[in-house]
């Protein structure tokens, strides 16, 4: 195996536990709940879930694959031969999808976010 190919697996690897390790952070929203009708708190939470969904999840997933693709298909072939390059491509492909999986997490988040404390909520991650 080249070096060129070994550099790169090693890159992949490193890139995918590090989104891994990103999304798996996510966690819950926690709020402060003193003086917190829960059954408010609940209802607005779905409320605002609802408008976290209307993030375009495919349309960064696609977004970021693509970059990968070409970014990744680019580094083969400067390092490589026309194998090493498409090997890069789908390398690069799956590390954009999975970074724009975790971008689209991390928007929706927000969103849920920015919406419990515009509705009042003390919100504090």
């Amino acid at each position: 195996m080249k070096l060129s190919s070994v550099l790169i697996t090693l890159a992949i690897a490193l890139l995918l536990s590090a989104c891994a390790g990103r999304h798996r952070q996510g966690g819950d929203i926690i709020i402060d709940t003193k003086n917190v009708d829960m059954e408010m708190y609940y209802q607005d939470l779905h409320e605002c879930r609802n408008y976290a969904a209307q993030v375009k999840s495919g349309e960064k997933t696609l977004g970021r694959a693509i970059g990968g693709a070409i970014v990744g298909g680019a580094v083969g072939a400067i390092v490589g031969d026309s194998g090493t390059a498409k090997r890069a491509a789908g390398a690069g492909g799956v590390l954009g999808g999975a970074e724009g999986v975790g971008a689209a997490h991390r928007e929706k988040r927000q969103v849920v976010r920015n919406c419990l404390r515009g509705r009042g909520y003390r919100v504090l991650n």
